[in-house]
């Protein structure tokens, strides 16, 4: 069991790093892009932004369940590596189809996992939806002055 637990904290660790690395590279795009971002065609490029946000990560994700399959590929756990990124996909999702369990020697690191896939969607969702808030905030204030100043707008109170 202590085996099992040390194992699967370094693994998180890991993935961890792995994550805050792709969200850390996300934020200093965003930064790099901020002027390009304020000028134009704002809701073209927030659809865009929020694309390619999404894309990278998912990539992120995905960087981690193969990190996991690829701990059960050394571990000896599995012989190949569909099963593995297949089982560390169901469980780094907490989806837990049982249609492929581990032995009692490695089956701790399957909750570790789910565990794992939970903090990480976590981080993720927080991270974008901090992002979109900075994104929508300049438009957003910008609208509402408009529509505070202008008499000729009318707005339902009600």
């Amino acid at each position: 069991m202590l085996n099992q637990l040390i194992t699967g904290s370094l693994v998180i660790v890991a993935t961890l790093l792995m994550q805050v690395a792709f969200v850390g590279f996300a934020i200093a795009r965003l930064t790099a892009i901020s002027d390009w971002f304020r000028s134009g065609n704002f809701y073209a490029k927030r659809i865009a932004i929020l694309v390619a946000m999404t894309l990278w990560i998912l990539a992120g994700l995905s960087a981690a369940v193969w990190t996991w399959a690829l701990f059960y590929i050394t571990m000896g756990v599995f012989d190949d590596i569909e099963t593995a990124v297949y089982f560390s996909t169901v469980a780094f999702t907490t989806l837990g189809f049982g249609d492929i369990t581990l032995d009692e020697k490695w089956r701790l690191t399957s909750a570790l996992m789910a565990a794992n896939g939970l903090i990480l969607f976590s981080l993720n969702t927080a991270f974008l939806i901090e992002a979109m808030r900075r994104l929508f905030q300049p438009i957003d204030d910008e609208l509402t002055a408009k529509s505070v100043l202008d008499p000729s707008s009318k707005r339902d109170v009600s």
